[in-house]
């Protein structure tokens, strides 16, 4: 069974992670499909936004602790946890995606449930939804690049209590921290993440990406250089669709 689903209509990509039975809990197997369908997406001109979900009962319930242990104890070889691409590289090639993504959250989003959403551009949660990085109770460090981007988006206070404490927080707590975008009834979780992503489809897709390009760039830039930066894209911008290209 695939741990990873792929559609694609409407210029909109859906990715789901698919393990409903395990609560979608994280295996190197489906890191591997993460990386390999954003770089689909990425070359993929026809598809301008991308939704994340999760099948079943939740987003992601963290890293299979059954399988890493099973792993553990059979001396089996090929690549531990920690070795693959998707912790390795894949946080930092999403700060370069060109196009939008959209994380649908709904039941738990535990540990890597939460930190691969961290680069998305929006989180969009379910009433329900609970949120928890538990790692330090589980005697690891949380990765993904978490450590640098958790505290730019809940601030330091925050992040500090979520990761040391490792408790779980609700939906409401999630958006007046900042941690996810907007908060909708259980019911309207895909059709509210579809509704951004429709709306994002429809902006020229080299605007998006430099405005993306912008933002990140601007975030820990100083005042000058993110100006500098505004105009030399704008102006790049402006050069590509000059009359008589």
């Amino acid at each position: 069974m695939s741990t990873l689903l792929f559609e694609a209509s409407d210029g909109i990509a859906t990715l789901t992670l698919h393990r409903p039975e395990k609560r979608n809990a994280y295996t190197t197997e489906m890191g591997d499909a993460i990386v390999e369908a954003f770089a689909v997406v990425r070359e993929d001109e026809s598809i301008r936004a991308v939704i994340v979900c999760g099948a079943g009962k939740g987003f992601c319930s963290g890293v299979d602790l059954e399988a890493l242990r099973a792993q553990a104890t059979s001396g089996a070889g090929g690549r531990r946890l920690g070795e693959e691409d998707f912790l390795r590289k894949w946080p930092l090639e999403m700060l370069s995606f060109p196009k939008p993504v959209i994380a649908a959250l709904h039941g738990a989003a535990v540990g890597v449930g939460v930190t691969m959403t961290l680069p998305f551009d929006f989180r969009v949660a379910a009433e329900g939804a609970r949120f928890a990085l538990p790692f330090v109770k589980l005697g690891i460090l949380p990765g993904l690049g978490s450590t640098h981007l958790l505290p730019r988006i809940v601030g330091r206070g925050a992040a500090l209590d979520l990761v040391l404490s490792g408790r779980t927080i609700d939906a409401a707590e999630a958006l007046r921290i900042g941690l996810v975008h907007r908060v909708v009834p259980e019911g309207e979780l895909t059709a509210s993440a579809r509704e951004i992503a429709l709306g994002l489809a429809q902006c020229k897709p080299e605007v998006l990406a430099a405005a993306r390009q912008l933002i990140g760039f601007g975030a820990e830039a100083s005042m000058e250089e993110a100006m500098a930066n505004e105009q030399r894209e704008s102006r790049a911008l402006r050069e590509k669709h000059s009359p008589g290209d």
